[in-house]
C-alpha cells in the first residue's frame, strides 16, 4: 500500500486538470539515478497487465507490480518552500537516497546490477 497526502493529492489533481479526462497518475520505479533507483510519476492513457490501482485522496494512483515491490509503504507528499514546490518521498524501504530525494537505493540489487538492463 502506498499514501497520498492530501497536498500532494492537490497538486496531481492541479496537474492532471491540464491533461485529458481519462488520464491515469502512474508512479513507478525505475532503475538509475545516482543512488540505483529513480521515483518515475507520470499520466498514461492505459492500464498494463499486472497494473495495481489506489484511489487516494479522489486521485487514482496507477503502479505496476515490479515498482510496488520497491515503494510498498511509500508516502508521497507535496510542499512549497522558498526554492519552489516538489513532491516529497518517504519510502521505507530506501537505505539511502540522494540529496534530491528522487533516487534511493535498496536492500535489493538494481536492474542495472541484476542484469535486467
Amino acid at each position: 500500500m502506498i499514501h497520498l497526502s492530501q497536498a500532494a493529492a492537490s497538486e496531481i489533481g492541479r496537474l492532471k486538470s491540464k491533461q485529458q479526462s481519462n488520464i491515469l497518475f502512474r508512479l513507478a520505479v525505475k532503475p538509475g539515478g545516482c543512488s540505483g533507483w529513480f521515483y518515475d510519476m507520470s499520466f498514461d492513457e492505459t492500464m498494463k497487465i499486472g497494473d495495481r490501482v489506489f484511489e487516494l485522496n479522489g486521485i487514482k494512483v496507477v503502479v505496476d507490480a515490479e515498482s510496488l515491490d520497491y515503494i510498498s509503504g511509500l508516502d508521497l507528499d507535496y510542499s512549497e518552500d522558498l526554492m519552489g514546490g516538489g513532491f516529497r518521498f518517504h519510502n521505507p524501504q530506501a537505505i539511502a537516497t540522494c540529496g534530491c530525494g528522487n533516487s534511493f537505493s535498496t536492500t535489493e540489487p538494481s536492474a542495472i546490477d541484476s542484469g535486467k538492463l
